[in-house]
């Protein structure tokens, strides 16, 4: 791992932090927006993800296998030896 991974991995945990820190203050100081705009973002979110799988299912290119050729009937030999 190198300096700039684990620099950008201690930014986002102090984004994270401070993201945390104004939803705590918002909620205790009884803001409507710090619940609306969480719930807003995750919902979106979540929904990103449905249109993105169900856009993956419908575009997906499948190719049809062949049916496979039925095996040949086995020649019992027992009752084909010879003229009736």
């Amino acid at each position: 791992m190198n300096d700039a991974s684990r620099t950008q991995g201690w930014a986002i945990c102090i984004g994270a932090a401070v993201a945390a820190l104004l939803f705590v203050i918002g909620i205790l100081g009884g803001s409507y927006w710090a619940l609306a705009i969480p719930v807003a973002v995750l919902v979106l979110f979540v929904l990103g993800l449905v249109a993105w799988v169900g856009y993956t299912i419908a575009t997906i290119q499948v190719e049809v296998e062949p049916e496979p050729e039925p095996a040949p009937e086995p020649v019992d030999r027992a009752t084909s030896d010879g003229p009736a």
